[in-house]
């Protein structure tokens, strides 16, 4: 019996599910027929639409539909959940970390496969800011985005029930590093969230809290313009946000954010959006890689001087052949991820089929931009909008984008069910230590001097009975 094609997919964010999807419907009679495998190594079993971190943070959409199930969209591959540590190229190996990898201290897996697609993304790119590991929070998982709206208002609640003006003014001090997407939409859409939930408070007014955006360059969102970046600063402001360009934060030791101005802030919340890198699993393969650490491709998505090895997305330098220039690439974004990723398929199955190879080739149609509810920036085709047509438009777009009818159905409806009834501002910060109630049931008494006990209660802290 002739052996399957082994088809291995590293990663399952945007370019990892996108392909494995492609691939399942191109090749769907080989799978049956089990002439072709394709098997999806992904930390998580999920892929998250990014774009909505910043709404799932502020309560507007539900962190579930968000993410979408690779199991079920994937249901003719094998999804192995753990993590790729190194790829043997010229051997045709992966070798990978699952979580039973880590619950028995056993050997890492290792994959053999015919076709590579290393997809791993990327990850936060941080700078040796002393404290920066011991009070930064990140913005790229959609556990960070609902673990920073459970920071923010219980921040708020720290701040309402203290007499001490140090710790009020520290908790209601938020400092946002990085002017990027990531950045500017969580900022916005977090001041908004704050501005409405601090009606709620008897002792906190939305002017109470000071919101801090950090930007290193001269400008923010940069691919919206410059004319675009001037009216979200100007939007931003207008909002008593204070927005530092061409500062970067030196330290946030012991809860202070220290500025390169010289500003010192006692805070209690520096959340870091400054920028990513490739995934760590590219420094272990022996693929060619460029001076920033993606892998070297060519406009077919092939790895460059690499037979049966693709790649595309944040962790690819792919060329772009519309650039006028020559020598420039691709930006990681979204936008090309998701074009990237149908181009890369359709080429892996003619390269099975011995059909040539198509370049990938798009011109990028511009950018949107969230600010807050009803706030936002776009430049689309040369054309430039603001305020709530670009709001609209960036709801629009990316609910076009969010995989999956099912997917869209929901969020359309939140939305729907957000317009009609008041804002949740519930903080679940429990959720993160689902065992500290439990644990404090279990373990031992406060006290088990039988002198405590005789003077007014049992072994198990009830009161002693007459």
């Amino acid at each position: 019996m002739t052996e399957p094609v082994r088809i291995l997919v590293v990663g399952g964010g945007y370019v990892g599910m996108y392909t494995a999807l492609h691939l399942q419907r191109r090749l769907k009679d080989r799978l049956r027929s089990g002439t072709a495998e394709i098997t999806v190594v992904t930390p998580d079993p999920y892929m998250t639409y990014q774009p909505f971190l910043p709404e799932a943070a502020a309560g507007n959409i539900s962190p579930r539909h968000v993410v979408v199930p690779l199991r079920r969209v994937l249901d003719q591959c094998h999804i192995l959940i753990g993590e790729a540590k190194a790829v043997d190229h010229s051997k045709r190996t992966a070798t990978v970390a699952t979580l039973a990898t880590e619950e028995t201290d056993a050997v890492p897996v290792e994959i053999r496969y015919d076709e590579l697609v290393i997809a791993p993304g990327s990850i936060s790119r941080t700078l040796p800011v002393p404290g920066l590991a011991d009070y930064g929070i990140g913005f790229k998982t959609v556990e960070e985005a609902i673990g920073l709206r459970n920071h923010v208002i219980e921040q708020m609640d720290i701040a309402s029930s203290t007499r001490d003006p140090a710790i009020r003014d520290a908790a209601l001090t938020f400092v946002f590093v990085g002017g990027g997407y990531a950045g500017v939409e969580a900022l916005g859409e977090l001041e908004d969230m704050a501005r409405y939930t601090a009606r709620y408070y008897r002792n906190i007014k939305p002017e109470d809290l000071k919101w801090v955006l950090v930007e290193a360059t001269d400008r923010i969102l940069p691919e919206v313009g410059e004319d675009m970046g001037r009216y979200t600063v100007r939007e931003l402001r207008s909002r008593n946000i204070d927005v530092r360009l061409e500062t970067r934060l030196e330290s946030c030791e012991d809860r202070v954010a220290v500025l390169s101005d010289g500003t010192r802030l006692p805070t209690r919340t520096v959340v870091w959006t400054a920028g990513v890198k490739p995934a760590p699993v590219l420094a272990s393969t022996d693929l060619p890689r460029n001076a920033r650490g993606r892998l070297v491709c060519t406009p077919y998505l092939t790895v460059d001087g690499v037979e049966h090895a693709w790649a595309a997305g944040d962790a690819a330098a792919v060329p772009d052949v519309t650039a006028a220039e020559s020598g420039k690439e691709c930006a990681p974004n979204a936008q090309h991820a998701v074009r990237q990723a149908k181009v890369l398929a359709e080429n892996l199955v003619a390269a099975l089929e011995g059909r040539p190879l198509e370049q990938y080739a798009h011109r990028y149609a511009g950018s949107v931009a969230s600010l807050g509810l009803h706030k936002g920036v776009a430049h689309v085709y040369g054309r430039k909008l603001k305020g709530y047509p670009a709001w609209f438009m960036h709801r629009a777009y990316h609910l076009s984008r969010v995989p999956t009818f099912n997917r869209k159905a929901r969020v359309l409806a939140e939305w729907t069910l957000a317009g009609l009834f008041k804002r949740e501002i519930v903080s679940l910060g429990s959720l993160e230590h689902p065992r500290a109630e439990f644990e404090l049931a279990a373990g031992p008494p406060p006290s088990s001097d039988p002198k405590d006990m005789a003077e007014g209660g049992t072994a198990d802290g009830a009161p002693k009975s007459d």
